[in-house]
């Protein structure tokens, strides 16, 4: 993570020197530990996959699934189906973690939905896989 904010810092001082603007510092610091974080939930995500699957290219392939298809899905269920209007954002891991990249986390409520969906998509898959990964035949 730090590497990627010296880059981003290379990189904005360089874009605004070769178009000749002014080079603008507005991410606040509660709006980069907020991106941070949803970083690091979306490490998570892959790491807790790879735990549960436990074959590298299924958890990629599904880590795609989960990050591109699977928000779509929960998108259009929403807009065809007014009671899961309210719901999704407690179960749709990429609706909170978008929110997170926005730096738009900014009531319990929202972080409550954080939770919600960590707990749904990374705590308890994380558990179940630790649990059957202990109880696995090292081969």
């Amino acid at each position: 993570m730090a590497l990627a904010f010296a880059v981003g810092t290379l990189g904005n001082v360089a874009g605004s020197a070769l178009a000749g603007v002014d080079t603008v510092w507005d991410v606040s610091l509660s709006t980069a530990t907020q991106i941070v974080l949803g970083n690091l939930v979306g490490m998570a995500i892959g790491l807790t996959l790879g735990v549960v699957l436990r074959v590298s290219a299924a958890a990629i392939v599904s880590y795609f699934v989960v990050s591109l298809v699977l928000p779509g899905i929960l998108v259009l269920l929403a807009s065809v189906r007014e009671w899961f209007l309210d719901l999704q954002p407690w179960i749709d891991w990429n609706y909170t973690q978008v929110a997170l990249f926005e730096g738009a986390t900014n009531t319990g409520e929202e972080w409550a939905m954080l939770g919600s969906t960590t707990m749904i998509w990374i705590v308890i898959p994380l558990v179940v896989g630790l649990l059957a990964l202990r109880r696995s035949e090292v081969k």
